[in-house]
C-alpha cells in the first residue's frame, strides 16, 4: 500500500487531501509513523523525530494514529488477496508477498493478477497499492518500490541480474543502513560491485548473510513465500511527554507495557524465554538489555519482575529517558519465525518488523 496510514487519514478527512500529513505523536516528543507523499517531498520520513519533521516542513499536519482502522482495512485487503492465492506472507499491515504460481483463478500471467488486485483494492478501499512482479521475493520487493506511488513494475527472469547491477546496495531489501555503510567501506556501492565479490569474501565479512548477498547480487533468492509464519517476538514501547530519570517513574511506565505484551502472548498461547528491555535516552542514544531462561516464563509476574530487574540494572541513567520498550521472544519454532507487530492505543507505540 502507498503511504498506508497517511493515505487512510487523507481518504477519511477531505481537509487533509493534497496537504503534507504525518501520522504520529506530538510535535515535541513524538515520532513519525507514516508520511504522505506531499510530506516526503520535504524529506519527512517514517521513524523521524516529530520535531525534526516539523522543521523540515513547517506546514506539516500531524494526525494521531488509528490502528484499529488500519487493521480493519488491512484485513479487507487480505481478503482480496486470498481470492487469488492461499500463499500469502504478510510483512506488516500494509505489505505482503503472494506466490501466484498456481493461483486460485487459474490466471496464467502474474502481471494480470497484479493489475486485478490493484484495481479491486482501489475500488473497495479508495486507496492505491503498488505491485512488484518477479520470479523471487527479493526482486518482487524491489519492483514494488520502483514505481511508487500507484505503480506496477515487472522484472522478468532475463532481466533480474541486470536490474540488480545498477542499484545502490542501500536500496536492497535486507541490507540496512549499517550493513550498507560496511559494504561502502569495502568498496561495494552497487549491485555490480557486490556481484564482483567472491562467496568466501562475503562470508568472511558478513557471516551467514554473505551467502544471501552473494545470491541476490545475481538475482537469485530461493526463499519460499511462507504463509502463517510463526511469531518470533512480541514487543511494545512508549515515548514519554517528558524525559524521566527516577526508578519509580520509569517502572510506572514499564508495567503497562509488560501487561500489553503478556496479554497478547496469553491470547496467542505464546511462551517465551527471553526478555529484552529497550531504553532510549534524551539524546536518542539507545541501548537494549536482555535476559534468557532455560524454560519459558510462567507468569505475568515473572515477566514483570524480569523487566524491572533489567531496568534497575541500567540505573542511574546518564541522561533522561525518553522511551522504554519491552519484548518477549524465544518462542517455540522461532527458527522459522517472523515478528508480530502489536498495534497499541494512543500513547503506546508498536514494534514493527
Amino acid at each position: 500500500m502507498d503511504a498506508f496510514y497517511a493515505s487512510v487519514e487523507q481518504r477519511d478527512d477531505p481537509r487533509l487531501r493534497g496537504r503534507p500529513v504525518a501520522v504520529g505523536g506530538a510535535r515535541e516528543r513524538g515520532v513519525v509513523a507514516a508520511a504522505s507523499y506531499e510530506a516526503r517531498r520535504f524529506g519527512v520520513r517514517s521513524a523521524m523525530p516529530s520535531a525534526l519533521a516539523w522543521r523540515k516542513c513547517p506546514d506539516l499536519v500531524f494526525v494521531r494514529p488509528r490502528f484499529d482502522v488500519y487493521r480493519g482495512i488491512s484485513l479487507q485487503i487480505r481478503a482480496i488477496l486470498a481470492d487469488y492465492s492461499p500463499l500469502i506472507e504478510p510483512l506488516s499491515l500494509d505489505e505482503a508477498y503472494l506466490d501466484v504460481t498456481e493461483n486460485l483463478k487459474g490466471i496464467a500471467s502474474a502481471t494480470h493478477i497484479a493489475q486485478e488486485l490493484r484495481a479491486r483494492i482501489r475500488e473497495q478501499t479508495s486507496l492505491t497499492a503498488s505491485a512488484g512482479v518477479s520470479y523471487n521475493k527479493f526482486l518482487a520487493k524491489l519492483a514494488s518500490d520502483h514505481r511508487k506511488p500507484d505503480g506496477l513494475f515487472v522484472i522478468p527472469p532475463r532481466d533480474g541480474a541486470g536490474f540488480v547491477e545498477a542499484l545502490e546496495v542501500g536500496r536492497f531489501h535486507g541490507i540496512g543502513p549499517a550493513t550498507a555503510a560496511r559494504m561502502n567501506r569495502l568498496g561495494i556501492f552497487t549491485g555490480r560491485d557486490l556481484r564482483s565479490q567472491s562467496l568466501l569474501f562475503l562470508q568472511q565479512h558478513f557471516g551467514k548473510s554473505g551467502s544471501f548477498y552473494y545470491g541476490i547480487a545475481r538475482g537469485i533468492d530461493d526463499r519460499p513465500v511462507q504463509a502463517d509464519r510463526i511469531r518470533k517476538s512480541v514487543g511494545a514501547e512508549t515515548t514519554f511527554p517528558h524525559d524521566l530519570t527516577g526508578f519509580e517513574a520509569l517502572q510506572a511506565q514499564l508495567r503497562p507495557l509488560v501487561a500489553k505484551v503478556w496479554a497478547i502472548c496469553a491470547k496467542s498461547d505464546l511462551h517465551g524465554r527471553t526478555v529484552t528491555l529497550k531504553v532510549k535516552y534524551a539524546d536518542f542514544r539507545q541501548i537494549t538489555r536482555s535476559r534468557s531462561f532455560a524454560a519459558p516464563l510462567p507468569s505475568h509476574e515473572a515477566l514483570e519482575q524480569t523487566a524491572l530487574d533489567l531496568l534497575a540494572a541500567v540505573l542511574p541513567v546518564p541522561k533522561g529517558v525518553r522511551l522504554l520498550g519491552v519484548t518477549l521472544s524465544g518462542f517455540a519454532g522461532e527458527d522459522h519465525a517472523g515478528q508480530l507487530a502489536l498495534p497499541l492505543p494512543a500513547g503506546l507505540a508498536a514494534t514493527h518488523p
